[in-house]
């Protein structure tokens, strides 16, 4: 029976010395080598596994290994490809030295990349990182919020999933670095990304009674009246419209409002459209009642008459 080499790859995202059943069992029963110190060479030392460094190359880990059974190389964070092509390419070509086997210890979950966008923001944050994140505060990066925001929108539109993934992976970045700069809080104010994932966690699973509380619901329309239920007690708000952004362009404020008081089931009578603003209030407040949304009829008009004025110019259309 020929020797086995076991590749033994694990996550760099996950605790060192987090691993199946079956890698413990192999790194119980065989040597274990690897090319460099790591996280997981010292969690296996612990344990009381004895792990050799090798800086060689395939043969000198073949003859490390000599006449044993079989052998556990402990990938490096990086996987050690270069090692591993060179040790497959040589047991390629003389199959009787020894068998390559692959194992993976652990592995990435669902999410773990957003562990490494974590780390590269803190990299980018911490001194010695990018001056220019470093000097930024949320009142400077609040534009950029509503730009990143605005182009994931377009993408939407346009039904662009590919510009979408991207404009999300931006919308990302702003969120990873307000967090990341609100650590930096003085009088132990601050706050970190665990803290804006938990809270979210908590949320999603309090308005969803239904999902992790075995509430029975008949239909849509009674879980979106428990989720603003739920919001209510939880906001404790004096007034229906409290809440709002302000913030948001005018015409999809005014629809918002209206949205609002509607809802409650208040009666409010509109102004008088005596002049632009009172004017411009009721046109919406007819939209809504029509079914439509305002900010986005008003965005077709402007877009199809901005492709006008390009043909009067002799122009292509947007992009």
């Amino acid at each position: 029976m020929s020797r086995r080499i076991i590749l033994l790859v694990t996550s760099p995202r996950l605790p060192a010395g987090l691993l199946t059943a079956e890698a413990w069992d192999a790194v119980r029963a065989f040597p274990v080598f690897a090319a460099a110190e790591s996280e997981q060479a010292a969690a296996l030392r612990t344990t009381g596994v004895t792990v050799t460094v090798l800086d060689t190359d395939a043969q000198g880990l073949l003859d490390a290994i000599g006449d044993r059974q079989a052998a556990v190389w402990l990938a490096g964070p990086g996987g050690d490809q270069a090692f591993a092509r060179q040790l497959g390419l040589r047991l390629a070509r003389e199959p009787q030295l020894a068998e390559l086997e692959l194992m993976y210890g652990s592995w990435d979950p669902p999410g773990a990349r957003l562990l490494d966008a974590v780390t590269v923001m803190d990299r980018l944050v911490s001194p010695g990182g990018d001056p220019w994140k470093r000097a930024q505060t949320h009142q400077t990066l609040a534009p950029y919020l509503l730009e990143e925001s605005y182009e994931a929108y377009d993408a939407i539109v346009s039904g662009d999933l590919a510009a979408l993934r991207e404009e999300l992976g931006d919308v990302l970045l702003q969120v990873v670095l307000h967090a990341r700069l609100a650590e930096e809080q003085p009088d132990g104010h601050g706050w970190n990304i665990d803290d804006v994932a938990g809270g979210l966690v908590e949320k999603m699973v309090r308005r969803n009674p239904h999902v992790f509380a075995g509430e029975q619901v008949k239909d849509i329309e009674e879980i979106t009246a428990n989720w603003e239920r739920i919001k209510q007690a939880e906001k404790e708000r004096e007034s229906v419209l409290d809440g709002i952004a302000l913030s948001q362009p005018a015409l999809a404020l005014t629809a918002k409002i209206l949205h609002r008081v509607r809802r409650s089931g208040l009666t409010v009578p509109l102004p008088e459209a005596v002049d632009l603003g009172s004017s411009l209030l009721n046109v919406v407040a007819e939209a809504r009642e029509a079914g439509l949304d305002p900010e986005a009829e008003l965005r077709k008009a402007a877009l199809a008459y901005a492709d006008a004025v390009r043909a009067a110019e002799n122009v292509g259309p947007a992009e």
